[in-house]
């Protein structure tokens, strides 16, 4: 059981950060990301080609990586969905479904279907012995950074003026323009980081799962999932929302282990019948 709780916290890591961005984006933007699972698959190939062809190990990769996709995600921003903003969400979400099919497509022309090996860093290797189950470092660390990056993202928003600006600039942009801020260029690097929170969540899943181009796909889906339930644009209910499933999850699988891969959407079904707008959502 405690094993299965160690594989859920893991699972429930990449929930909340996956989550997380996706919640940071459309609370922001009014963005719908379907293009975030191919985001989070772009930051492991990142780390992966920074590895084998220029020698940067996982510790420098673990920032350049989400940099680098988060640069790519600007990109799109300023390209493409910055003339979505105001036009329907099925618009967004139909413009990265595509993004998400191209990357991918590119990527599985590239390096194929089988997945590439991720080498642990040397730092982590090991584990601890609890007495009651072994805990890898690596796991650890995992769980550990996840949180820190979660709860520091949350006090940004939530508890600070850069945080107070950008919430402003979604409800009333011509008024935070007047206080001189460039509200364009706010949203374009909001978006690049809820782009980086995924590469930082594919960095950090390389090692543990191969580098596969179909990693986002598989997991897109129920991070959506994991939002829906959390509230759509809720940045605390991402986290608590993301940790809370995965540990859910985990246990299924040692006391009903048919019900651990459908367990998160009967949630969602029950908590769309309870309270639409999710448990932390806010109905409008």
């Amino acid at each position: 059981m405690f094993g299965q709780l160690l594989i859920g916290l893991i699972n429930g890591s990449f929930y909340a950060l996956l989550s997380l961005g996706l919640a940071v984006i459309f609370g922001m933007l009014n963005i719908i990301n379907f293009s975030h699972g191919a985001q989070y698959m772009l930051g492991a190939v990142t780390a992966y080609l920074l590895l084998h062809y220029l020698g940067i190990g996982y510790w420098p990769a673990l920032i350049l990586a989400p940099v680098i996709v988060g640069i790519t995600g600007v990109i799109i921003e300023r390209v493409f969905l910055q003339w979505l903003y105001k036009l329907d969400h099925l618009y967004g979400l139909l413009l990265t479904f595509g993004v998400a099919l191209i990357v991918e497509g590119l990527a599985r022309n590239e390096f194929g279907s089988a997945g590439l090996p991720y080498t642990l860093p040397d730092s982590l290797r090991g584990g601890q012995n609890l007495g009651f189950m072994f805990l890898p470092n690596y796991r650890a660390w995992v769980i550990v950074a996840s949180l820190v990056v979660c709860l520091g993202t949350w006090f940004v928003i939530e508890r600070t003026r850069l945080g107070a600006y950008l919430r402003a600039a979604t409800e009333n942009p011509t008024l935070v323009r007047a206080f001189g801020i460039n509200v364009p260029r706010m949203i374009t690097l909001t978006y690049g980081f809820g782009v980086a929170l995924a590469a930082f969540a594919g960095v950090m899943a390389a090692p543990i799962y191969n580098v596969s181009p179909q990693m986002g796909a598989e997991l897109i889906i129920v991070v959506f999932a994991v939002v829906v339930i959390g509230g759509m644009g809720s940045i605390l209910g991402a986290i608590i929302t993301g940790f809370g499933l995965g540990v859910i999850e985990g246990l299924t699988k040692v006391f009903f282990p048919e019900a651990s891969n459908t367990v998160i959407f009967v949630i969602m079904a029950i908590v769309l019948l309870v309270r639409p707008a999710g448990l932390f959502g806010r109905s409008r």
